[in-house]
């Protein structure tokens, strides 16, 4: 009895072993080049629960969503491997005590006494322009602007509009919009948006941007629709930065384990734990998309496009279209305050 338990487990553990090396092979990452004397902003949002219940109903698929926090997660492994190559890095996150905990930790492993945390909370358009106001004043160059900040988590912000959207594009938008200047005074630069491969199921409506989406479950619509306007944000910068030498890329990290299962419904966590060690890749690997679009060289051709897996890819097809991209260009320009509500059309 227990010795046919014990082969029963082993073989099980075997198994499974087998099997997460199996799925998840992920190649030798890229050595990456010297950056030196360059300057990089991570963002980061400290991710809240998502809560699923009868008040605000979610589909299992919400809490699958990774997590790319810049004092934690996918940011926390994208400023260490920027710091490691030399890199000034400048965290931005709404959390002071877990930015500045990151800078220390990330100062202490590269080496590198060049990061340092700068409070920005994306779900306040006021907090975005203090920022940037305080970073023009404080740093001379921007030669890397990562756009990683993301939540999935349901609520309105301060400024009146959906929480998802607001961290995910408006707050990234007029961020880029405010440093744009810098980022050309020291071109050749690039910006990377971390979109993700949910994009897919995103649905825009021009004229109710920034309000919870109707339908069954609205957090996770609201996240997908703002994944789909990050992929249409790189879109429309690259086409208005022609010429300029920045460049943008909007990429999927991929399906990341991270910290996020915590806030997993109890019931939902044996089945979400296994299938995430088996099929997720870890935070390291989910950055590598990210830092290739941010320092490999050749790919300024592929201005606006759309990575995953450190590969070029054909995003859906609402992602790729161009009337689209302008429109929510110029929505965007009015509801973070760039364009008079009257306006004419910019082209």
């Amino acid at each position: 009895g227990m010795g046919w338990a014990l082969l029963g487990v082993g073989l099980f553990l075997a198994l499974y072993t087998l099997l997460r090396h199996g799925l998840r092979r992920a190649p030798p990452p890229r050595a990456l080049p010297a950056l030196h004397g360059r300057t990089a902003i991570v963002t980061g949002e400290r991710r809240a629960p998502v809560r699923c219940g009868p008040a605000s109903p979610c589909p299992a698929l919400t809490v699958l969503l990774r997590s790319t926090g810049g004092s934690g997660g996918i940011g926390a492994a994208t400023a260490l491997e920027l710091a490691r190559c030399g890199a000034r890095v400048v965290l931005a996150t709404r959390s002071a005590l877990r930015g500045e905990a990151a800078a220390r930790r990330i100062q202490t492993e590269t080496g590198n006494p060049e990061v340092q945390f700068m409070q920005l909370d994306l779900s306040s358009l006021q907090s975005v322009r203090a920022f940037a106001s305080a970073f023009l004043r404080q740093e001379p160059h921007l030669h890397l602007l990562i756009n990683n900040a993301g939540v999935s988590a349901g609520g309105k912000t301060e400024d009146g509009f959906s929480l998802p959207f607001q961290v995910n594009h408006l707050g990234h938008f007029l961020l880029t919009q405010l440093l744009l200047e810098r980022l050309q005074s020291c071109a050749p630069s690039r910006v990377v948006i971390v979109a993700s491969s949910a994009h897919c199921a995103g649905r825009l409506r021009l004229d109710a941007l920034g309000r919870p989406p109707p339908g069954l479950w609205p957090t996770f619509q609201d996240y997908c629709d703002s994944k789909l306007a990050n992929v249409l944000h790189a879109r429309e910068l690259a086409t208005r930065l022609q010429g300029t030498q920045v460049t943008c890329y909007a990429v999927h990290p991929g399906f990341v384990n991270t910290e996020l299962f915590r806030h997993a419904p109890l019931w939902l966590k044996p089945f979400l734990i296994p299938l995430a060690w088996l099929f997720f890749c870890d935070t390291a690997e989910g950055a590598r998309t990210t830092l290739h679009c941010a320092t490999y060289e050749g790919l300024e051709r592929f201005s606006g496009r759309y990575f995953s897996d450190c590969h070029l890819q054909e995003p859906w097809p609402p992602a790729r279209d161009d009337r689209l991209a302008l429109a929510l260009w110029e929505a965007s320009e009015r509801l973070v305050g760039l364009r008079e509500p009257t306006g004419s059309p910019s082209r």
